[in-house]
Order: structure tokens, then sequence, then C-alpha cells
């Protein structure tokens, strides 16, 4: 085991170093061991190399750094937005076929030396597919906490670039960034970025960004989970698909989901809607979580200013009629119930 960690650290010395000659060693050492059936040590040589080669890229002189923030137009920190996870899996109204699958991924991720151990990567990719507002940003939440990192949402504002192969060298500079640490990377409307390459309306730059994205997301190591949603899955070209070995549809909420979803806000803000849950739930069928959310805070926002927390009924009524009667996108109709 000593040998071992002596080479790994030979490897990690050498590959940050300039010299190829060095680089070529370590890459023939790795495939020497694995000749022998020394699977685990050459596995670990090899992360050895990557890691340091990711660390010798991003860590750049200061000369360096500038130059490359002029030519992506961002630096890779401004590419993305961290956020701290604060709900857990358990506090998330799933069916349990899905909340199932999920508990399967952080098992394996949380496991993972011993999955590396018998030459097996844990799964890491999840795709997530579905109507707006039932869930996908709060999974990639839930699965940042319960994996204890950071979770790391892809700001496209910053990301797309105008000029041609922009966004391609853009999407390098964040994935690198990404690669140095143990994260969950979120990818939402992933549609904008993975869209169908067949698709003759679209431009030969956007085919070039998602060949670029398909090779980038198979070179991540396998302790950066990667979470992409879409509200149009239909839209994704058919080899980004084969990417994500997770692949699950977030529906819009049943009857029984509100109803625990409306009362555990009720007990989460200390109101009394005055109305039971499963009530609320009926009248709101068909929405959302999101929207569904959206209107439970209504109500709590009145019953503090008004002072009835302790019986907001007059004010649920009031919100479900008003709910009845309010705007709705084209092709959608509210409740009658």
């Amino acid at each position: 085991m000593a040998q071992a960690d002596t080479l790994v650290a030979l490897v990690r010395a050498v590959s940050g170093g300039d010299h190829q000659m060095f680089r070529k060693s370590a890459e023939a050492l790795i495939q020497e061991e694995k000749s022998k059936g020394h699977r685990v040590l050459a596995e670990r040589l090899e992360k050895a190399l990557l890691t340091a080669s990711a660390q010798t890229s991003l860590f750049q002189s200061n000369a360096q750094r500038t130059k490359q923030s002029q030519a992506y137009g961002a630096a890779p920190k401004d590419l993305v937005a961290e956020v701290v996870p604060e709900r857990s899996l358990d506090s998330l109204v799933l069916p349990e076929g899905i909340r199932s699958q999920l508990r399967e991924l952080v098992e394996e991720q949380h496991r993972a030396e011993l999955l590396h151990a018998h030459a097996l990567s844990p799964m890491h990719r999840v795709l997530l597919a579905g109507p707006p507002g039932n869930g996908k940003t709060t999974v990639a939440e839930a699965l940042a906490f319960e994996l204890m990192a950071p979770l790391i949402v892809v700001r496209y504002e910053s990301l797309i670039g105008s000029y041609l192969g922009e966004t391609s060298a853009r999407l390098k500079a964040l994935l690198d960034y990404v690669r140095t640490q143990r994260c969950v990377l979120f990818f939402d409307e992933f549609e904008t970025l993975g869209k169908e390459r067949g698709d003759t309306h679209e431009t030969g730059e956007i085919k070039r960004v998602v060949s670029s994205l398909l090779l980038q997301l198979d070179a991540l190591p396998d302790y950066v989970v990667v979470v992409a949603a879409s509200n149009h899955p239909e839209l994704l070209d058919r080899a980004v698909w084969r990417r994500f070995q997770v692949r699950l549809e977030l529906p819009k909420p049943t009857r029984a989901q509100l109803t625990i979803f409306v009362a555990s806000i009720a007990k989460k803000c200390d109101v009394n809607f005055g109305v039971a849950a499963e009530t609320i739930a009926k009248r709101l069928l068909g929405l959302s979580f999101a929207e569904v959310e959206e209107f439970c805070m209504g109500v709590v926002r009145r019953a503090v200013l008004s002072t009835q927390i302790n019986d907001a009924k007059a004010i649920t009524m009031s919100r479900l009629a008003q709910w009845k009667k309010r705007l709705m996108p084209k092709g959608e109709v509210a409740s009658d119930e």
C-alpha cells in the first residue's frame, strides 16, 4: 500500500510539470499496472493524473487568467451560481418510485470507494423532465443536501456567447472548474444546450455546442453529479439521452400529494388555514407544486398582516375564489372544483 501511495504521489508531482516526457512516463506506468491486473492501483493513478491536470489547467498564472477571461468573455466562476442546499429528500413530496431511485444514487455516491474497488463507478448523471414548477430544481437541491456538496447552477446568460466558438470555450472553462470539487452541477432548461442536432432550423454553432457538451460530460469524474432538467425533453438530442443513467419524469402532483404539501406549509409557517388541507388540494388540483406554494404563501402573508394566523379561514376562502378567476395561459383553465 505504501508503494501504491508513493506511485500516486509521483504521478501527481510529474503531471503538474511542464515536461511532456514525465507525463508520458506516468501514462505508461498506468498501462503497465493495468496489464498486471492491478486495476485498483491503475484507477488511482489515472484519477491522480486527471486531478493534477485539471488543477494545472485551473490554477494558471494571473497573466494567463487575464488572457483566458478576454478569450471567453467570462471567468469560470462568473458562469455559475453556487447555492447552499437546505432541503432534504425526505422534505420533498415525491412518488415513492422516484424517491427510491434518488436514494440509490445517493447511496452509490456515499459508497463510491467500494464500487471503485470493484472497477465500478457510481451513478452521477440525472435527467429530470416534466412541466415547470413540479420540483426539478428542488430535487437537484435535495441531492446536493444529501451528498453534503454545493449546488452549482449554470448561468446561461453568462455561458451563451454571440461569437463563433465562444459558448463551447466557456462550457469547457465551466466544466474544468467544477471537476476540481465534489458538487452537484445543475443545468436548468437543458434543451437550451442539448438540442437535437438533426433540427434543420438550428445553426451549425448550436450543433458544435451539443457535440462539445457531450464530450465534456463524458470526461467529468463521477464525483461531479450532473442534474439536467428540461420542460421539453422531446427537443433533446438523442445522444444526450444515453448520457444519463437516471431519467425521471416529475408529473403534476396528485390530490393526495397536494394534501401533504399544503399541510406541511401550514405546519412550517405555523398558520391555521381554517380549511382542511384536503379541501384546498381538491380546489387547486391540476396546479403545480410551485403554484400551490404561492397560493399558500399568499394566505400566510395576509394572515400575518391581519393577525389571523390562528384562524385564516376567511382569507383562505377569499383567495380560493380569486384563484378560480385568475388569468391562465392560453389553452389552460382554472379548476372548477
